[in-house]
């Protein structure tokens, strides 16, 4: 009788044990959806996307317009998010923030892993996208420090500093460029990865300095040199490579 007493006890704690687990695991889940939908929220606003409802924030993340409604309902709750009269959803300067500080753990993982694991630039967004919700910030700063406090990404986007700031650059699309005029490639804005290993393929990447030295009447074609080299590049391709005249581009924050 003592036996079977000890095993139901046994049972009970197991079962109790794993009714905690999953409890932790949802919170856990319940945090990453949050982050993704303030990411989200952020990169909308910052394509100055003007009206962001729950319609286009579904969209923007593949989920049911009735799921987007009940998060955003939440993230008002906590004050994270304000919905408007004409039902746009915008952040608060704490929701914000708290959007700024995921991208700044999204952006030195991903040059954690491309400096530090060799992995290719097209490679680790999806890396990323899990070790971003890794929540201590002693870890994050160590990163930094350990990357030699970088300013940006392999793509060229800015690092957020630890208090949520980012720094911006005046850039223009490459297909405004003038002809026999130099840049600097900047920052992307496909960082598709089909659009990274074409890039790849042409031989360019971020912080190359480039002349422009011919535009095709026909298709809008561009040819540029690098390097010496002379490398055709589509139209659609040349639009979504942002530039800023010819500087070395720096890679370290303060440099």
């Amino acid at each position: 009788m003592l036996a079977i007493t000890k095993i139901n006890y046994l049972v009970y704690q197991i079962l109790l044990f794993r009714q905690y687990m999953y409890f932790c695991a949802m919170q856990h889940f319940a945090n990453h959806s949050e982050e993704n939908y303030l990411k989200t929220l952020y990169k909308l606003g910052d394509k100055q996307i003007k009206k962001v409802n729950n319609i286009a924030l579904a969209n923007a993340l593949s989920l049911n317009p009735a799921t987007v409604l009940e998060m955003v309902r939440k993230m008002n709750e906590k004050k994270l998010v304000d919905v408007l009269a004409d039902k746009t959803i915008q952040l608060t300067e704490k929701g914000k923030k708290k959007a700024l500080l995921i991208i700044r753990r999204h952006r030195l993982w991903e040059a954690f892993l491309v400096e530090k694991l060799n992995y290719k630039w097209n490679e680790v967004h999806d890396l990323a996208e899990q070790l971003e919700h890794i929540e201590s910030d002693d870890l994050v700063k160590r990163l930094e420090a350990f990357l030699g406090f970088p300013s940006v990404d392999p793509h060229g986007d800015p690092i957020p500093d630890e208090n949520g700031k980012v720094k911006k650059i005046k850039t223009q699309r490459l297909t405004d460029v003038a002809l026999k005029k130099k840049v600097t490639i900047v920052t992307l804005a496909n960082t598709s990865n089909e659009f990274l290993k074409y890039l790849d393929k042409s031989g360019l990447t971020v912080g190359d300095v480039i002349e422009v030295s011919d535009i095709e009447s026909f298709d809008k074609s561009l040819t540029v040199l690098h390097k010496k080299n002379s490398i055709t590049l589509s139209n659609e391709a040349a639009k979504n490579m942002l530039v800023t005249s010819p500087q070395p581009l720096s890679k370290r924050r303060g440099a």
